[in-house]
């Protein structure tokens, strides 16, 4: 089964060393052996872990004689930004539907105050 290019962004974002990578490459386009010094991993490693952001379409690789800079790709981001946006405003439509039915149903269940009945009647 083929995954949706949203299922791959988000795979993509589910590691930690992936988004490190992220966050480095939204500073600036850089070489893997950049990519790899902070976070301790072996260029094979790190390797890896670009093909599964390029898959994600969140990066893109070229070709510069021996250098292979990476860059950040923004409308895979731009897509899971907008579905999560779309998420959570349903999300708070609902809660804003639930505010309301809950304040009828309680104004319902209060009774007005009872008068007290004078002794003697």
């Amino acid at each position: 089964m083929a995954a949706d290019r949203l299922s791959l962004t988000f795979a993509a974002l589910a590691h930690p060393a992936r988004r490190a990578i992220l966050a480095r490459l939204s500073l600036g386009q850089t070489s893997v052996q950049e990519l790899a010094k902070p976070l301790k991993l072996s260029p094979p490693a790190v390797t890896k872990h670009l093909k599964s952001l390029e898959r994600g379409g969140l990066i893109s690789r070229s070709r510069a004689a021996q250098w292979r800079p990476c860059k950040l790709e923004t409308a895979s981001i731009e897509d899971a930004t907008n579905w999560i946006d779309e998420l959570k405003a349903a999300t708070e439509q609902r809660l804003d539907r639930l505010d309301a039915y809950l304040k009828t149903m309680q104004t319902r269940e209060d009774p007005p105050p009872a008068r007290p009945t004078p002794k003697g009647k």
